[in-house]
């Protein structure tokens, strides 16, 4: 109701509302500028004041020591100033983690709670395929009141969110409509917002097989979005622009809950297969999006270990010890991770293993790179002695399988296996 209010009556319930959270926030700002102001003013006058005193008392000292003087302890208090600012920081990032932590912590808990509440519960498979309809009709309707009133955010740092190897090789360059790339970002936003209020947003899979037998063991997801007219826009193409306007949860979102349903009808038809799908960190980090997909996932937890959330190298690196907090909450829960994007060959397997990661996947150029060939045959033997499978990917032509193969891969995605495919969506 409050909501509403302030949608009708935007001149006094919204003004009051922002000029109530402002206020805190301004006085807030403004005491630390204070404070950093008092610490310099301090330590300026302290260093005055040495300098004074020692040209007073030896004033037959050439003054150049006098300022030396003064000029170090001023130095001296602008590092311990800066210290102690960082230390504050520091505290302040550890209290914000603990606080994520908690709530993850809670998320695992409710699962546990749920599926305790109803050990027995074996619904029929038309009664779980109607509730995870229902779920997603849910979903459409609050992307729409998103999308609609989202305001604008600042452009995205250049270390955010990129197009996955898979992602940008998804579809031959030559096969990619013309149109849609010819769209410019505004274009491309509005494309991108109308798809998700209309359920545009298609679901294609890859396989990943196993080596040398071909043999399909995983499939890759990720998502297309169509446009009104029927073009489709790649993933190198409205992945930034989606990250800049805060849409990657979203889509994110209905992205899993279309693998959820996938994983349903392999179950259903008997056939034992996993599926891959790429979340990002900031997702990962979002704990409403989390607690509806943990709910979701509580009346499907016999799904979960078919279900493995890959991160790029990146994300894994700058997510920090956030991203592995929340990472080390959901493996409690039996969900998996794998690694995709991998630019540097000095991985910490120890700390992938701490987190259930059994997946790393590596670029083909990177994997048959000769400068690399020491590197690479280390992680094979240490991957293989931890039980981390290596995935090797862009595998497109015979020769090149050949090349992988020589150097013992037991997996591989590729062109060469089958071109991603749209998946069926249910009815």
């Amino acid at each position: 109701m409050k909501a509403l209010t302030a949608d009708f009556r935007p001149g006094i319930a919204a003004s009051t509302a922002v000029s109530s959270a402002a206020a805190p926030t301004t006085l807030a700002q403004a005491m630390t500028l204070l404070t950093h102001l008092v610490y310099a003013l301090a330590y300026l006058i302290a260093g005055g004041s040495a300098g004074a005193a020692l040209w007073a008392l030896r004033p037959e000292a050439d003054p150049l020591v006098a300022w030396l003087v003064g000029a170090l302890v001023v130095l001296a208090g602008a590092l311990v100033h800066d210290v102690v600012t960082r230390l504050e920081r520091e505290r302040r990032a550890s209290r914000r983690i603990a606080r994520l932590n908690d709530r993850v912590e809670e998320l695992a808990r409710l699962l546990e709670q749920r599926l305790a509440a109803d050990p027995g519960a074996q619904p029929d498979g038309g009664a779980r395929y109607d509730a995870v309809m229902q779920e997603v009709k849910l979903l459409q309707s609050l992307v729409a009141r998103l999308t609609e009133r989202r305001a604008p955010r600042p452009p995205a740092a250049a270390g955010e969110r990129r197009p996955t190897p898979s992602q940008q090789s998804a579809v031959p360059p030559a096969d990619a409509p013309t149109g849609a790339n010819a769209m410019d970002d505004a274009a491309v936003l509005e494309a991108v917002r109308d798809a998700l209020k209309a359920d545009r947003i298609d679901v294609y899979l890859q396989p990943i097989v196993s080596l040398p037998q071909r043999k399909h063991r995983f499939y890759e997801v990720f998502s297309r979005v169509r446009s009104a007219d029927g073009q489709q826009i790649m993933p190198d193409r409205y992945l930034d622009i989606a990250g800049r306007e805060g849409l990657i949860s979203t889509i994110d979102n209905l992205l899993l809950v279309r693998c959820v349903q996938l994983i349903r009808e392999t179950e259903r038809r008997q056939h034992a297969i996993g599926f891959v799908a790429n979340i990002s960190a900031a997702t990962l980090a979002d704990a409403e999006f989390m607690r509806q997909f943990l709910n979701m996932m509580a009346q499907n937890h016999a799904l979960v270990p078919k279900l493995v959330f890959e991160l790029s190298q990146h994300d894994l690196r700058a997510g920090g010890a956030v991203t592995m907090g929340i990472l080390s909450q959901l493996s409690r829960l039996g969900f998996r991770f794998s690694m995709d994007q991998v630019t540097d060959l000095s991985i910490d397997l120890d700390r992938l293993l701490r987190h259930e990661f059994r997946c790393i996947k590596l670029d083909r150029a990177l994997v048959l790179d000769p400068a690399n060939a020491e590197r690479v045959r280390e992680l094979r033997r240490r991957c293989a002695a931890e039980g981390i499978d290596l995935i090797v990917e862009k595998i497109e032509t015979e020769n090149q399988l050949v090349e992988v193969l020589d150097t013992g891969f037991d997996f591989g995605q590729g062109y060469l296996f089958g071109e991603p495919r749209p998946s069926r969506k249910p009815e």
